[in-house]
């Protein structure tokens, strides 16, 4: 893997703070269009959920990013 893939890779690296579940059920509440297979995750694997929400979501993937990190940060939903 060149240096360049690794910090593309390295770009889209989720951090939650709060467990993923929780941060799962708030995204559908924040968006009632999103099922459990939308937003099946692993950790590694944060290519494969935002390309998923990208389609669903109609948003780049550094939007779905920033709103998934806001909503795992906060205690109530996000926008």
């Amino acid at each position: 893997m060149t240096r360049f893939m690794k910090k593309i890779m390295g770009t889209y690296a989720l951090k939650l703070q709060a467990p993923w579940e929780e941060v799962k059920e708030r995204m559908k509440e924040n968006n009632i269009a999103l099922t459990d297979e939308d937003l099946v995750y692993e950790p590694g694997q944060e290519e494969a959920l935002l390309a998923r929400l990208e389609k669903k979501m109609k948003r780049s993937r550094q939007q779905i990013k920033d709103l998934i990190e806001s909503i795992s940060a906060n205690e109530s939903r996000a926008s």
